[in-house]
């Protein structure tokens, strides 16, 4: 339970649209007002926006496309449970995109809801608060999250944050910059563990000591599935589970080796995350290893669940 939160509005239900580099993802959800959530519908398509961002600086017409439809899918699938508030966010990949404003014209235009892109500290923040609204103790708390083109890490404990950062490593960044094959080369690989290391760095001298690493967003999910062998999502064996650092590093190595259709076979789950995985592991891998963590407890929540936490102020 969030006590920054508590007992701020009544009883309420909000649908809440995550539209970040890689996903697109529906929150719907019950806040009580001493701010417990219920999720009722949760879901995920992958109509990856953000192709291209990182060397082009713009969103391409046929992902702002794809998104569209997306959002047409979670229009009818929110109806039947008519939410009090409908909330439409975005993260890394339009934020940093030059024809960001023509997107956010497109959305109002076809659904009639304002598009509230999140700056990098904003993104921290609310992912932190969702993040460990699913994982249990009173904290301190290092929460993580790998996206398509940003890594939000904050520090905090449940009455708030004290530190936060916004860096431009992701699993989609990644993979566009510096994979040039599939599956990467040694070379591509050590050009790419350098560019996080530097990234880390920013973060290195954060409070970090005596706090317990909790992975959310779709690296970290996926990996906890990939290691207890799971074929489907399963929230139950994911939310929780401990991702020790040795079994990052085997994962990472055993992905780096492996082409993008041999990874999509190994889990139900990779589908529309085979082709970055290797690049969100690697940054896992090096986030445990540098900023002095041996195992990251695993939350299915996310920046979604803060951004829907936030309509109790």
């Amino acid at each position: 339970m969030d006590r920054a939160l508590l007992h701020r509005r009544p009883a309420m239900t909000v649908a809440v649209v995550d539209i970040g580099t890689n996903t697109a993802l529906l929150l719907i959800a019950r806040l009580g007002p001493d701010g417990q959530i219920e999720t009722l519908l949760d879901q995920q398509r992958v109509p990856r926006l953000g192709r291209g961002v990182d060397a082009s600086r713009n969103l391409a017409r046929e992902s702002m496309d794809r998104l569209l439809t997306v959002l047409d899918e979670y229009s009818s699938l929110s109806a039947p449970y008519h939410p009090d508030k409908t909330l439409l966010f975005a993260t890394s990949a339009v934020r940093d995109a030059a024809n960001r404003d023509e997107f956010a014209r497109l959305i109002f235009d076809r659904t009639g809801f304002v598009l509230d892109i999140l700056s990098g500290s904003d993104e921290a923040l609310w992912t932190f608060r969702g993040g460990i609204s699913g994982v249990a103790g009173d904290g301190p708390f290092t929460v993580i999250d790998i996206g398509g083109g940003s890594t939000e890490i904050s520090v905090g404990s449940r009455s708030g944050i004290s530190h936060h950062i916004s860096l431009d490593v992701g699993s989609v960044r990644i993979t566009e910059r510096f994979f040039r094959s599939d599956p990467p080369s040694d070379g591509d690989l050590e050009y790419a563990i350098g560019f996080v290391e530097d990234e880390l760095m920013k973060a290195s001298k954060f409070p970090l000591k005596g706090t317990a690493l909790v992975g959310v967003a779709g690296t970290a999910t996926t990996l906890a599935a990939l290691d207890q062998g799971l074929q489907e999502f399963d929230a139950k064996k994911i939310s929780g589970y401990r991702l020790q650092a040795r079994r990052v590093e085997a994962m990472f190595r055993d992905l780096s080796r492996k082409n993008s259709a041999d990874i999509l076979a190994l889990t139900t789950m990779m589908k529309g995350r085979n082709d970055i995985i290797t690049a969100g592991s690697l940054i896992l891998r090096e986030a445990m290893m540098h900023l002095g963590f041996a195992e990251c407890v695993v939350s299915e929540r996310g920046v979604r669940y803060g951004i829907a936490l936030r309509e109790l102020r």
